[in-house]
């Protein structure tokens, strides 16, 4: 219980509410989008920007996430390693296969308008490449959402 909330010592969590999105068939941007609106807070009519009152968000099945367009092929995930000439690359499909969760974390935190407070808000994100979660870091009393403008994707079966 101590580590499944370590995160959360400087949230308040009596006044937060959970919301639980389900990741199955939606769009990354679209889902991306709603989620970083509720981290922060701005769904609620008492939306101050110096305040960090945003809910809790539980994101499932992330490894169900579709994108629209070439996105699979043509979007690329850099990072430097430090040394000269070592900027790596990974596609949007290889990091699907490698890890789903961390393809959803940087969509919702690299959203334009959910840069400041980053650290506090990132600790009120938890994704889940499955359906199942550890009830720990979640009480029973949560609301599910929809994401607005639900479009209905296929998953790609592959490269064409």
């Amino acid at each position: 219980m101590k580590k499944a909330l370590a995160g959360l010592r400087r949230i308040n969590l009596e006044s937060l509410r959970w919301r639980v999105f389900d990741a199955k068939g939606q769009v990354l941007c679209t889902l991306a989008s709603q989620t970083s609106t509720v981290i922060q807070g701005k769904d609620k009519p008492t939306y101050t920007p110096n305040r960090d009152d945003g809910d809790m968000c539980i994101v499932l099945n992330a490894k169900d996430i579709c994108v629209t367009g070439r996105k699979l092929t043509d979007k690329f995930y850099r990072w430097h390693t430090g040394y000269v000439g070592h900027l790596k690359e990974r596609r949007l499909k290889d990091q699907l296969a490698k890890d789903p969760t961390e393809v959803i974390h940087k969509a919702v935190l690299r959203m334009p308008n959910c840069v400041i407070c980053m650290q506090d808000r990132d600790r009120k994100l938890r994704i889940f490449a499955e359906s199942e979660y550890p009830s720990v870091t979640c009480p029973l009393n949560y609301t599910l959402c929809l994401v607005e403008g639900y479009v209905k994707c296929s998953p790609v079966q592959g490269e064409q």
